[in-house]
């Protein structure tokens, strides 16, 4: 189906070194850099007639940094597909690792933990963050998918929540969803980490609601040059986690925790 893919440009440099194969998305002004990429789709999906057989898209200018991906590929990746969201998610490694994408954000980014869970009590009621079992089928980072418009007026009110929550300096949970975690050797706004989760959050919290296909993960960058050593146990890991999801049998989940433990354990993680 028809797509429009466009790439953030929130400077002059930015704008430059975009991927030309995408349609630009201006936030020159980039009046809140503390809301990253969800100012400028806000503000597109607040302000454009959508149409309803179209996918849309909204990359930051890192996408092809972080995927390998140019905007060709992408495109014919998309407009070859009739599902609901498109994913074009790198970092395979941390979706087989980790339990599922909340528990990864709080892993990856100290501080976040508490801020995830309260967000997701108040989303998704009855989610559990310990419990829940997510794979590379539904794991999307760095907001890298193309949607239809139901699915991305549904993230828009999941955003708008939280949006409305944080800009309300008066409200503990304001506070909280603005203080600074750790990002890599940055610091960035709690509320930036939880908004890249929203569309899987959307896909656990209502499983088979909406349609997805995702680009082989496995074909694109893993997150960090150690975890690559590990591609064949990780690639198992997933495995197994789409195996206890499709029938539910303990011993799948018991032999990924297994191995979750045993990497863990090689890397002096405590487990």
């Amino acid at each position: 189906m028809p797509a429009r893919l466009y790439q953030i440009a929130w400077s002059r440099e930015t704008l430059r070194a975009l991927d030309p194969g995408f349609e630009p998305l201006d936030n020159l002004t980039n009046e809140r850099p503390d809301w990253r990429e969800y100012w400028p789709i806000r503000r597109f999906l607040m302000t454009q007639r959508l149409d309803e057989d179209e996918h849309l898209a909204f990359f930051s200018p890192r996408f092809g940094e972080k995927t390998g991906l140019d905007a060709a590929t992408v495109r014919r990746f998309v407009e070859s597909s009739a599902s609901d969201v498109v994913g074009c998610s790198p970092f395979f490694d941390q979706m087989a690792f980790y339990r599922n994408i909340f528990v990864q954000a709080a892993n990856q980014h100290p501080g976040l933990g508490p801020v995830m869970r309260e967000c997701l009590a108040a989303l998704a009621p009855g989610l559990d963050m310990d419990t829940l079992v997510m794979d590379s089928s539904d794991s999307l980072f760095c907001n890298f998918f193309a949607a239809r418009p139901a699915f991305w007026r549904e993230w828009l009110g999941l955003g708008e929540r939280l949006f409305s929550t944080a800009e309300n300096r008066a409200d503990p949970r304001g506070a909280r969803l603005n203080a600074l975690v750790a990002y890599g050797s940055q610091r960035a706004p709690a509320k930036v980490f939880v908004i890249e989760r929203l569309a899987s959050l959307l896909l656990a919290r209502q499983p088979g609601r909406y349609s997805v296909r995702v680009f082989n993960p496995m074909a694109l960058p893993y997150s960090a040059p150690e975890t690559v050593p590990h591609a064949l146990r990780l690639q198992a890991m997933d495995a197994l986690k789409k195996a206890w999801r499709a029938s539910g049998h303990p011993q799948y989940l018991q032999a990924w925790q297994a191995m979750f433990e045993a990497i863990a354990r090689e890397h002096g993680r405590s487990v």
